[in-house]
């Protein structure tokens, strides 16, 4: 159990950086280039992304709001979809579009830190046979490099891919991720000094029966599917996975100037399935929004180990982390909890620069809007934009640079229920999400 009116205050270093994290498609609406767009279409998803939040008409006022909720970075998405919506032909109006975005970033005082990749490719890119073919790359690094050259000077810190340097969508197209990310690397690096890095799914594996014998031997086996691959790659130039043969990648090593992490959740290895995925422990689960969903345990030493795996004299910045809940209260906890987590890893020597929460505003969450992770709730018809309380406390946070007891009694009186809303709790309207 956890009590987080008897959480000790804690300061962050004096250097360290706060903000937020979106994702193009998922927010900026219409973007009927990219391949999981046809996906949904063609899928007959029930919520296709739409409009999404409207954030491509909307972005100079939601850049103000980030602003003013005093984030100091701010992490967003390029659409390549946008930018090259024929391959070989790039829209000059898409590469407009982001520089006009950086900028206002920028001229608001924020870091900016641009991925070129968020899950969404073009489809006629996706039609070659996207990452699955090695030939595919190739033209992957034409984009990059015209982003890059055309944005570079408006970003702080760049991020090729998300959440695609593991191994878990097989071995063969996960080594050409790595290298994508690897050629892409060296592509940017040929053109300025940005920092380079590509946002990795750090997942911590954790057995079902600690004790038991096979249940740790393949934590061990997930472990390095998720995280040690890209780990052993980028330290050795060299891609290697349980029951496949080695392949050298010299491009790979030292193909990361920093680490970014992505973290929402442990990965129960059951090792008596097929699949090796356990559901949660039953005191654990929290169904904090009205649906079955994957992220639905706060663990925050989790958060602590995954750092520690990362820690290798490379800075380390925690690229998303965030909590999905139709409760506000919930986020305020998690905020708590997880960012006691990033202190203790700075404690144990984690060289932990920042820390960007997922998600600025709720979301398009790849295929329902039911999920929200936002700190800024969005009414998905007429894309108002109202900050929430998780909002100003984390506001609070940023301008003391740390967490106090006096910060979270001002936004919390006593811990949220899943059964029973307390009178006072803050909240947002509609109070019921949908």
């Amino acid at each position: 159990m956890y009590d987080i009116f008897s959480l000790p205050d804690f300061k962050f270093p004096s250097d360290f950086v706060w903000g937020s994290a979106t994702a193009g498609h998922q927010i900026e609406g219409d973007n009927t280039n990219a391949q999981k767009y046809h996906q949904e279409v063609k899928r007959d998803i029930k919520e296709k992304s739409g409009k999404a939040c409207n954030h491509y008409e909307l972005f100079r006022e939601d850049v103000d709001m980030i602003s003013d909720l005093g984030h100091q970075a701010y992490r967003c998405s390029l659409e390549w979809s946008r930018i090259e919506p024929t391959q070989g032909e790039f829209s000059q109006a898409a590469l407009e579009h982001y520089k006009e975005l950086l900028v206002r970033v920028k001229e608001r005082g924020m870091k900016t830190f641009v991925t070129l990749i968020h899950f969404t490719r073009p489809q006629w890119h996706e039609e070659l046979g996207g990452f699955n073919k090695v030939e595919n790359i190739a033209p992957f690094l034409r984009y990059v490099e015209k982003a890059v050259r055309y944005l570079d000077e408006f970003v702080d810190y760049w991020l090729v891919l998300n959440e695609e340097t593991h191994l878990l969508h097989g071995v063969e197209i996960g080594f050409n991720r790595i290298r994508a990310h690897a050629q892409a690397y060296h592509v940017i690096k040929g053109i300025t000094d940005t920092p380079v890095s590509s946002a990795h799914l750090g997942m911590h594996s954790y057995p079902c029966r600690y004790y038991d014998e096979l249940d740790r031997t393949m934590t061990l086996y997930e472990d390095f599917r998720i995280n040690g691959c890209v780990l052993h790659a980028i330290q050795h130039g060299e891609l290697i996975a349980p029951l496949a043969d080695a392949q050298d990648c010299p491009e790979a090593k030292g193909a990361m100037d920093f680490w970014a992490i992505n973290h929402y959740t442990r990965h129960l290895v059951n090792s008596r399935s097929k699949s090796l995925y356990s559901p949660r422990f039953p005191h654990k689960k929290l169904r904090m929004i009205d649906m079955d969903f994957s992220l639905e345990e706060m663990f925050p030493e989790g958060l602590t180990s995954i750092l520690e795996r990362f820690n290798d004299g490379r800075d380390v910045w925690v690229t998303e982390n965030g909590c999905s809940c139709a409760d506000d209260r919930f986020r305020i906890v998690f905020l708590a909890l997880y960012l006691s987590a990033v202190n203790d890893a700075i404690q144990r020597g984690v060289n932990l620069k920042g820390y960007l929460y997922w998600s600025t505003m709720d979301n398009y969450e790849w295929g329902s809007f039911i999920p929200r992770f936002g700190m800024v709730h969005v009414d998905f018809e007429t894309f108002l934009r109202t900050p929430k309380p998780s909002a100003y406390f984390f506001k609070e946070m940023i301008e003391q640079n740390g967490f106090s007891q006096e910060i979270l009694r001002r936004y919390l009186h006593e811990m949220p229920s899943l059964v029973q809303r307390s009178s006072g709790a803050p909240s947002v309207s509609p109070a019921t999400i949908s």
